[in-house]
């Protein structure tokens, strides 16, 4: 095993246990020593691979938003946009329900900078969290050539994001319950609220996320 190679491997490693340590004890836990313990190794690994606890933990971050892309991209494209759309939603919501504490992690560090995520894209464009955010925006571009919704793409997810992400957030504290109540009392009629805000039919949009069927 070459030394590049040796040190990618300790690299992953160390994301990984980090990531395990964030599902059980929180943000708390992220520290150089419980790190070093998991994988066996000293606390000059965290140094020698990442030069600190800062770097490992936007590593981990960016792990955690290939993770959420990963999921999104399981949501293929059918001949209804908005039902596709609201099938990245579930993506998005399913990331957050598997990884909790990676999930708050991962937005809290992509929005350390300040950076709005429109200029994220333009600036770092091959970045996880901007990857994230064109599939939401090409998902949006189809259901506005499909003469669905109305307005600016960019605009549009923004608004679909922050309300996904504001269902995410409340569900993930426990204001929603257990299981899949939540979907189907508050997120989906969130989203068809949303999709009708933004041009849709109200007839159209609860077909489109599975609230009615399309003969009713």
């Amino acid at each position: 095993m070459s030394e590049r190679t040796r040190g990618e491997h300790a690299r992953a490693q160390l994301v990984e246990a980090a990531i395990r340590l964030l599902a059980d004890g929180g943000a708390e836990a992220l520290q150089a020593r419980k790190l070093a313990a998991e994988i066996g190794a000293s606390t000059m690994a965290v140094y020698t691979h990442f030069g600190g606890m800062a770097a490992l933990t936007e590593a981990v971050a960016r792990e955690g938003f290939r993770r959420l892309i990963a999921n999104m991209a399981t949501v293929g494209q059918t001949a209804d946009p908005v039902a596709d759309l609201y099938g990245l939603a579930l993506a998005y919501r399913r990331t957050a329900v598997e990884h909790p504490e990676l999930f708050t992690l991962m937005f809290r560090e992509a929005g350390a900078s300040g950076q709005a995520v429109s200029d994220m894209v333009k600036d770092k464009p091959d970045s996880e969290a901007a990857t994230s955010f064109r599939g939401m925006v090409s998902a949006v571009e189809r259901a506005i050539e499909a003469g669905r919704l109305k307005g600016d793409p960019p605009s549009v997810a923004s608004q679909v994001w922050s309300g996904v992400h504001g269902y995410v957030t409340l569900e993930l504290l426990g204001h929603f319950g257990r299981g899949d109540r939540g979907v189907t009392e508050v997120l989906a009629p969130l989203c068809v609220t949303l999709i009708v805000g933004l041009g849709d039919s109200p007839a159209a949009s609860r077909a489109s996320v599975g609230l009615i069927t399309t003969t009713e």
